[in-house]
């Protein structure tokens, strides 16, 4: 029997790192355990770079958990060698009346974020990269841009540490029961107690929390760096993170950062449904020509040789909204996942909600978008 704790964190990843770290800081008694190692490859906080963005066209009330997140991202990165966050500014480019563009529209009117309003020619007048179609819209908001993700995962941790954390890497949860005082959680090495529970397990949510197994769809996702003909025109200075809805699909892309290549990923890659155990891992000639035809008919100077890609996985509920609510059947462990392939820029702040409803009870941040009861 493992020493007693006052929270275990399962999964270490954007989520757990930044749970594990507000908890440890608080003073808690907190024991974290990893699968893999930290920072791994397998799930769905990696991949060099991530979107953080403010007009946020999948729903208003996401934009005040923003405003905090861009907050605690900044407090993290003090003192670091280098930043986390790192500023572009960022477009929403789409149909005037589509999903994309009028989302983020009124998530700035709602929330008055400075923004501006283009139109295809000055979209492309003003961002030399772009082509867009000529009935594209965009909505330039400067407060955007992207975080390195890796690095954030290892700052939490190591913040978490500081604070007296334990963690155990390469360390499988096989399962989580109740015990007298709180859970217990049983591991490919042993078992701990604690008073509760954070499942912060990403695509491996429904193989421990019952409640959420009928509820996500683990997604195979590819992403690709296309090689640039133009690189001055895709630098960080020169060209903001984007989503791109087109009748190709969605996309979304980032300026050319530490590898060669302009990165492209697609909402939906291919529609496919993976257990995170089995994901195909080989990027195929398939996978490339779903982003290819994005970066072809839009940014014809990044349309090149693919330097190199990954896959990742995206957990989807059906309506792409987070799940941050407690386990019905063990009301001792909060269950924080999925995140709908939107959600590592939020992980600031769902650590500190997180660390919040366990060591309080509740927290200030309206999370009611994330409640279990809407799947009833």
């Amino acid at each position: 029997m493992g020493a007693g704790f006052d929270v275990i964190v399962v999964g270490l990843g954007g989520m757990g790192s930044a749970t594990l770290s507000h908890l440890a800081e608080r003073g808690q008694r907190v024991l974290g355990v990893e699968r893999f190692e930290p920072g791994h490859a397998h799930g769905s906080s990696h991949g060099l770079t991530r979107i953080i963005r403010l007009a946020y066209f999948e729903h208003p009330s996401y934009v005040p958990l923003l405003r905090r997140a861009f907050e605690l991202w900044r407090d993290l990165e003090r003192g670091l060698a280098e930043p986390l966050l790192h500023v572009t500014g960022g477009l929403d480019v789409g149909p005037a009346g589509g999903m994309v563009f009028e989302g983020s529209l009124r998530s700035c009117s709602e929330h008055a974020l400075p923004h501006e309003v283009l139109d295809a020619r000055a979209l492309a007048r003003r961002f030399g990269a772009w082509r867009p179609a000529p009935d594209a819209a965009a909505v330039y908001q400067p407060d955007a841009g992207f975080l390195t993700p890796e690095r954030c995962i290892a700052a939490h941790l190591a913040r978490a540490e500081r604070a007296g954390a334990s963690i155990r890497t390469h360390e499988q949860v096989v399962g989580i029961e109740p015990a007298p005082g709180g859970v217990r959680v049983h591991t490919s090495r042993g078992r701990y107690e604690a008073a509760q529970a954070v499942l912060t397990a990403g695509p491996w949510m429904g193989e421990l929390a019952p409640a959420l197994r009928d509820h996500l769809v683990p997604e195979r996702q590819v992403l690709g760096w296309f090689g640039i003909a133009d690189r001055p025109a895709f630098a960080p200075e020169a060209f903001p993170v984007f989503v791109l809805e087109a009748q190709e699909g969605v996309f979304y892309g980032f300026p050319e950062y530490q590898v060669p290549g302009f990165k492209l990923g697609k909402y939906h890659h291919r529609f496919e449904r993976v257990h995170p155990d089995r994901v195909p891992r080989e990027v195929t000639a398939d996978d490339e020509a779903a982003l290819r035809v994005a970066s072809a008919r839009y940014f014809p100077s990044a349309n090149g040789k693919l330097e190199s890609a990954t896959t990742c996985i995206f957990t989807n509920t059906a309506d792409e909204h987070f799940v941050i609510d407690r386990a019905p059947e063990l009301p001792e462990v909060l269950l924080v996942s999925a995140c709908s392939g939107h959600g590592f820029k939020f992980c600031s702040v769902i650590g500190e909600i997180a660390a919040d409803l366990v060591s309080r009870g509740g927290t200030a941040q309206d999370i009611g978008l994330f409640s279990l009861d809407r799947f009833h």
